[in-house]
């Protein structure tokens, strides 16, 4: 309702000249051959028929207008593409010419559009961070020499799952995973349990959840940039006002080892911070302390909530497809054996469990949209013009869903992946929900490992079933728009221990 607002007071407020020279910008812009789309209204163009759920609106007015369309956003001409031709036209055929990013307002806090490789423009900085995690922090090597951290952090959450059994109390698997998944982070980077009680982890997550909500909301300030000045809807200042408390946390960590090494002259922490500070003192023009802070907001924010809202996904589908859940804990239970958790070198002998995931992320990735592009010159694609200055987005929840590239787009079916050779890792863009190209995610490997040894091994150590009362109908299936994909509801289930 608030969007909405925004956009009708607009509509009160800007004058008939405007509404003039956007009808002279589309006469302009209809001679460049633009792809199809729904005819815009005056000033506000197609805002209006975003929703509650762009993804999914989007997606309906493609089965209309086409897999590559066009809409005006307010002032923004926005080039929609909704297929796997034209998501490899955007990703990878022009990629060198769609690859910088078109920065939310949101996102304009603490400079971090400055920082963050996610929105940084391709450029020597860039580069120097994208080096920094594919060759010191997520690269095989770094994964492999770190399995004990993601073994001991795996047995933590297990534990806590088994005390819950012991007493019947359901388990909300989002924030367990989240609990789980934030501890290993902050251990990997500062070799510190960041949270540890309960009440300060939902905390941390309400904050990370805010973010990803705050970046997610339509903003009516980067349809009509110049109301950025103005921040209408206060997006941005909500957004710093949580990103704040999230750099503060990280500040302190840092401080505290830089103080650690003055005082004893040698850091023995095998951390990524420990060599984020190496790097730093080695060539300071590369990594300083704030490009530490913004790293490690980027990797805290990338890296919670979407693979805690991937394994939720995962075990309400398979809470609703039975013979799937029977499929994987027969896989699991014959490969290493019942009520054991998974080890990473298990992964390889784990088809099904892959596929589950592989499933999991088609129907619903991470992210609906990719972080938007923006074109730097005229692109021609299939015959239409992509013109200087556009959003590019990639709506990868329809790709995904696809009748086009699926059969069966809309059911889960782990078994289609079996007899395939589609990954996630970019290269087929059927599935692309990492994106793809020189912006592809580099802590896939890392995001990956995490969800097939947590989905694994709580399925492999436990028997999973409802709150009492409730029936696999009564599951609420529905998602939550924001920057990445939450379910709406909760998934609230009991666990019972599987004694091997």
């Amino acid at each position: 309702m608030e969007f909405i607002s925004c956009v009708l007071l607009l509509v009160l407020t800007f004058t008939l000249a405007q509404a003039l020279r956007s009808l002279l910008s589309r006469s302009k812009n209809a001679k460049q051959n633009l792809p199809p789309g729904p005819s815009p209204l005056p000033i506000v163009g197609n805002l209006l028929a975003l929703g509650k759920k762009p993804h999914q609106s989007l997606a309906k007015l493609a089965h209309i207008y086409g897999p590559i369309m066009c809409l005006k956003l307010g002032q923004v001409t926005t080039i929609v593409v909704s297929s796997a031709e034209m998501a490899k036209e955007v990703l990878q055929t022009h990629d060198q010419f769609l690859s910088n990013r078109d920065v939310p307002h949101a996102v304009e806090v603490f400079n971090h559009e400055k920082y963050s490789m996610t929105f940084l423009p391709i450029s020597p900085l860039w580069r120097d961070l994208r080096k920094i995690c594919n060759t010191q922090l997520f690269s095989n090597k770094t994964l492999d020499a770190s399995q004990d951290l993601r073994r001991k952090k795996l047995q933590e959450l297990l534990h806590d799952i088994e005390q819950s059994s012991l007493i019947g109390e359901a388990v909300d698997i989002g924030r367990a995973a989240f609990n789980t998944v934030i501890n290993l982070l902050s251990n990997t980077i500062f070799s510190v349990d960041l949270f540890q009680s309960a009440g300060s982890v939902g905390d941390f997550k309400e904050i990370v959840t805010h973010i990803m909500e705050e970046c997610g909301k339509p903003n009516t300030a980067d349809f009509f940039p110049a109301l950025k000045k103005f921040d209408p809807q206060r997006i941005n200042s909500r957004n710093g006002f949580y990103t704040g408390k999230v750099i503060d946390i990280f500040r302190r960590l840092v401080d505290q080892r830089l103080k650690l090494r003055e005082v004893q002259g040698v850091d023995t922490h095998n951390d990524m911070l420990s060599t984020l500070l190496n790097i730093a003192r080695e060539n300071s023009q590369e990594m300083d302390k704030t490009k530490i802070e913004q790293l490690s907001l980027t990797l805290f924010v990338a890296g919670t909530d979407p693979v805690t809202y991937t394994l939720e996904w995962a075990m309400a589908e398979l809470l609703q497809n039975e013979k799937a859940m029977e499929k994987a804990k027969q896989e699991l239970e014959q490969t290493i054996g019942k009520g054991k958790p998974v080890e990473e070198s298990d992964l390889v002998r784990l088809p099904y469990l892959q596929a589950v995931i592989k499933e999991t992320l088609r129907l619903h990735p991470p992210v609906p949209f990719l972080i938007p592009r923006k074109a730097d010159e005229n692109v021609e694609i299939c015959g239409y013009t992509i013109p200087k200055g556009a959003r590019v987005l990639v709506n990868v929840w329809a790709v995904g869903r696809d009748p086009s590239s699926w059969k069966d787009a809309n059911v889960f079916s782990p078994e289609r992946f079996l007899s395939s050779e589609i990954d996630v890792k970019g290269r087929n863009y059927e599935l692309t929900p990492f994106g793809s190209g020189r912006r592809v995610c580099p802590g896939l490997p890392f995001a990956m490992r995490m969800l097939y040894l947590m989905l694994g091994s709580v399925l492999n150590c436990f028997n999973w079933r409802l709150e009492d009362g409730l029936t696999i109908e009564d599951m609420n299936m529905d998602d939550n728009f924001g920057l990445a994909l939450a379910k709406a509801e909760p998934v609230r289930i009991i666990p019972e221990k599987i004694i091997n």
